[in-house]
């Protein structure tokens, strides 16, 4: 059934007329009367947006901080989803940042308070952000076992009753266990080791509770990024194997911080093979019993796949700032790649024979020989000269071999924008010099409509921007003087990193030397952190993934430290967009460092009562063309020292 509109139309009018005027007297009267200031930049971009849902077309909505973007593209998504009797959906650049959109201070509830509005709105989170109950199973007996028991006792009564559920409640979202950190969450989440299509324990399952519930959305469901780019790789799959794609059909999609969308359709088209996952699988296999050829196989299998791993870890090379190393295809590794093939493709047919004597238990079973086919297609396609990209990951010692067989732009052109409804991308960083042919080149979009609108605020009377120098090579002296500012400032600070290592190092450092809060993402579950550090007006956040949708106003926010020029790392992935380019540092790594580097300033100033500074700490030896270059994008002159 459609929901009601909160305006009138008669069957002669057009919808989108209507629309426009009352987009007209919510902006022009409803909400300065609520308290909301009156932009002109938030007027402009409402009425470009309508051009977009009208004509179903790609639009790159670039409007700075402070513009009320998200008021804009909800009220026309919601709307939009009102009319054809279809959701929207919002994807958001990562899982923390859907919490944001639907806290109770965030824009939806605003919008239902001041409207008389009630929006249906649901989160579609990634797999892995819901308890497994087989692995909650084995996890109880392991190193985490107080937290994990403490997870297990909690579970709902319906969890392990028997026979069919009266009622039931959904539960098991990451952000119900915030004081577990990232590593024993891992212990206890979805992986894509488990089956859940034939898990005797799905229907009594988290996961499958909530993806019911958010299923039948009416106005707005919202995701991350990378949700939404699984739901397009996988939906046709999963048609196949007689279930639902992960997204019902929707009306519009609106991709919120949209300059990172590409790096989720990156991360989702790769294929991941794993030497712990693969020696994992096989090891179940061998406590069953099956014939002494297959555990022959299997064995020899175990070994091979060792010494794969083992020339491969030999023949890469780390990328500076990156987790992805760089793989040289020496005779050694792909001898040992066409003999685990050969090994694994053997495994494949004596599971034909032992399914037929059912030895496994059907479960296990399903899992080995859809994992199996993946890592067989996955080895040869290592073994071709493909044109994708290839790298390797060391991390907690599992290595992890990744191949993206098809570059971006054609995928995405093909498999979204060739769909005839509004895409919308919403950011304050989405052009290059005015140009949006950057981010559109990477997406593989032909056609799209554009605009620009600046932020409305006073930023010469808001902000201090301080460009300090250092020698290349200490970051003894960066950390020195990051602790003198936050001091300054008496905590109030964002510390935005570029990677693992420097999260790290500074972790380290840092270490009762501050005598404020010091949260570090990975600690906790990361929207819990945000949480402590908006609550606590003395509190310092070091982060890796907040450069762009915090949104914290308020004293809490006073201080943020670049703590390094946010250039791409030197990995396969941007190694591979290098290619090809006249100039790869101007067309490549320079844009993307301008992006980033515009939407980290971006976390500082939220409302018209915001102040503060912020600091980029550089190399002393910067080049004096990309010191002009950040210049020309500085909201404020910038203080030199």
């Amino acid at each position: 059934m459609q929901k009601k509109m909160p305006f009138e139309i008669s069957k002669t009018e057009s919808f989108y007329d209507k629309l426009g005027e009352w987009i007209g007297d919510l902006f022009y009267d409803v909400l300065p009367e609520a308290g909301f200031e009156l932009r002109d930049e938030q007027i402009y971009m409402a009425f470009q947006l309508e051009k977009a849902f009208k004509e179903k077309k790609v639009m790159f909505a670039e409007a700075g901080v402070g513009t009320g973007k998200t008021i804009v593209y909800l009220l026309y998504a919601i709307m939009y989803a009102r009319y054809t009797n279809r959701p929207a959906v919002i994807a958001c650049a990562d899982e923390t940042l859907i919490e944001q959109l639907v806290k109770k201070e965030g824009d939806i509830a605003k919008l239902e308070k001041i409207l008389d509005l009630q929006i249906d709105v649901r989160l579609a989170k990634s797999r892995d952000q819901y308890l497994c109950l087989k692995k909650l199973d084995q996890g109880r007996n392991m190193k985490f076992s107080d937290e994990i028991l403490e997870v297990y006792e909690n579970l709902p009564d319906f969890v392990h009753s028997v026979g069919s559920m009266q009622s039931f409640e959904r539960y098991g979202d990451r952000r119900e266990y915030p004081g577990l950190s990232d590593e024993v969450w891992g212990n206890v989440n979805w992986d894509a080791l488990q089956d859940c299509f034939s898990c005797d324990k799905r229907h009594r399952c988290g996961l499958t509770l909530h993806r019911e519930y958010y299923r039948h959305a009416t106005d707005l469901i919202i995701c991350s990024h990378d949700f939404y780019m699984e739901h397009i790789w996988t939906k046709e799959s999963r048609k196949r194997e007689g279930q639902l794609p992960l997204l019902p059909d929707h009306s519009s999609v609106v991709f919120d911080e949209g300059h990172l969308l590409e790096y989720a359709a990156q991360k989702a088209l790769s294929y991941r093979f794993t030497d712990y996952t693969l020696d994992t699988l096989l090891t179940r296999l061998m406590e069953n019993e099956v014939r002494e050829k297959t555990l022959y196989t299997i064995e020899e299998a175990l070994l091979v796949n060792e010494a794969f791993f083992d020339s491969i870890s030999q023949f890469s090379s780390q990328s500076v700032g990156s987790e992805k190393q760089v793989i040289t295809k020496h005779p050694l590794v792909m001898k040992t790649c066409r003999k685990l093939l050969s090994k694994l493709q053997a495994i494949e047919e004596e599971l034909v024979f032992e399914s037929e004597l059912y030895v496994i238990n059907e479960y296990d079973l399903k899992i080995v020989e859809e994992y199996l086919e993946q890592i067989t297609y996955s080895l040869s396609l290592f073994l071709q000269e493909l044109n994708g990209i290839t790298w390797f990951e060391e991390k907690g010692g599992e290595r992890t071999l990744v191949i993206m067989p098809k570059m971006v732009e054609e995928v995405m052109r093909d498999e979204v924008f060739s769909q005839k409804k509004p895409f919308i991308f919403s950011s304050a960083t989405l052009s290059n010099q005015k140009s949006f042919d950057y981010m559109a080149n990477s997406l593989g979009v032909r056609e799209y409509l554009s605009f620009s609108v600046d932020s409305p605020f006073d930023y010469d009377e808001k902000m201090k921007v301080y460009l300090p120098r250092f020698p290349k090579a200490s970051t003894e002296e960066k950390v020195q003087y990051l602790i003198s500012k936050i001091h300054e400032s008496e905590g109030r600070a964002l510390i935005l990193l570029n990677n693992m290592e420097e999260l790290l190092n500074l972790k380290k450092q840092l270490s009762n030397v501050i005598p404020y809060p010091v949260y570090f993402e990975g600690d906790e579950e990361i929207s819990t952190l945000v949480s402590k550090f908006q609550n606590d007006e003395h509190a310092v956040l070091c982060s890796m993934h907040l450069w762009e949708g915090l949104d914290i106003p308020g004293r809490s926010l006073e201080n943020v430290i670049i703590f390094s020029l946010p250039f791409p790392p030197n990995d396969p992935v941007f190694t591979a967009k290098r290619n090809g380019m006249d100039n790869p540092f101007i067309e490549v790594d320079l844009p993307y460092m301008l992006l980033r580097l515009r939407q980290g300033i971006g976390r500082l100033i939220r409302t018209e009562k915001d102040q503060g500074t912020v600091h980029i700490l550089l190399d002393e030896d910067i080049d004096l063309n990309v010191l002009q270059e950040i210049k020309a994008i500085l909201p404020t002159m910038p203080i030199e020292n």
